[in-house]
């Protein structure tokens, strides 16, 4: 059973005239342990795509299923439950709490899923442990740098029993590499059976996915297995 599935889905904004299509018919699936790359120009649907695989927003048509369970199916409440538990988000621009420590950023998604501060605390220092993060535990985000808040930012949206990962250009603020290091985190969380799909423009770090999709005009062009594949990543750099 694949860990993401879309079937048919499409997403509208507006009516009658200025009605846009952001995503039409698009169909997917992503297994546990596969990393996906979305590549396309702007304007092609990347983020809208993300946006509902993570049940942020809805789709207009079409059904979307995590670990097979239908997202129109569940309730307000139900969707963001599904999101704490089962889905992690990994942003650009990091979103992480500048008042908390690297720990306390990587926890909060246990926290506020009713789980006890020390158990939570416990988790997040055995994600940041896993990772090579360790050290970093105490600071805060102003203290890290831009790889290093990325990289944060990646522990938090594994954390727990995380099924489905979504990056949205994880690698856009960093140099080339700080990129590598931030998809070899992509790639090591697959390996312990997460499903991640991330969206990027650049080729070299798609090709190192397992699969690149390709969109124009929220429709996938194109489907194809990654030239280069996970073993082509940078070994030589210290940094997990």
């Amino acid at each position: 059973m694949s860990v993401l599935e879309l079937r048919s889905v499409s997403r509208s904004y507006g009516q009658g005239a200025s009605k846009v299509a952001a995503l039409s018919d698009v169909s997917m699936a992503v297994e546990a342990g596969e990393l996906v790359a979305v590549m396309g120009s702007s304007g092609s649907g990347k983020s809208t795509l993300l946006t509902i695989a993570g049940t942020l927003e809805e789709a207009s048509e079409g059904e979307v299923l995590i670990d097979g369970v239908a997202v129109a199916t569940l309730s307000l409440d139900g969707r963001a439950a599904l999101r704490r538990r089962r889905v992690g988000y990994v942003f650009q621009d990091f979103n992480l709490l500048s008042g908390l420590t690297a720990v306390e950023n990587v926890a909060i998604p246990l926290e506020l899923d009713g789980q006890a501060r020390t158990s939570a605390h416990a988790a997040a220092m055995a994600v940041l442990d896993k990772l090579g993060l360790t050290a970093l535990a105490g600071r805060f985000p102003d203290e890290l740098s831009g790889g290093e808040r990325q990289r944060t930012a990646i522990a938090r949206a594994v954390v727990g029993e995380r099924r489905l990962l979504l990056a949205d250009e994880p690698t856009g603020a960093l140099d080339s590499l700080n990129g590598e290091a931030v998809l070899r985190l992509l790639r090591q969380a697959c390996r312990d059976g997460v499903a991640g799909v991330f969206v990027t423009h650049d080729g070299r770090l798609a090709s190192r996915a397992d699969r690149i999709i390709y969109l124009r005009d929220g429709h996938i062009i194109d489907e194809s297995p990654a030239m280069l594949g996970p073993e082509s990543l940078l070994t030589n750099d210290p940094r997990p």
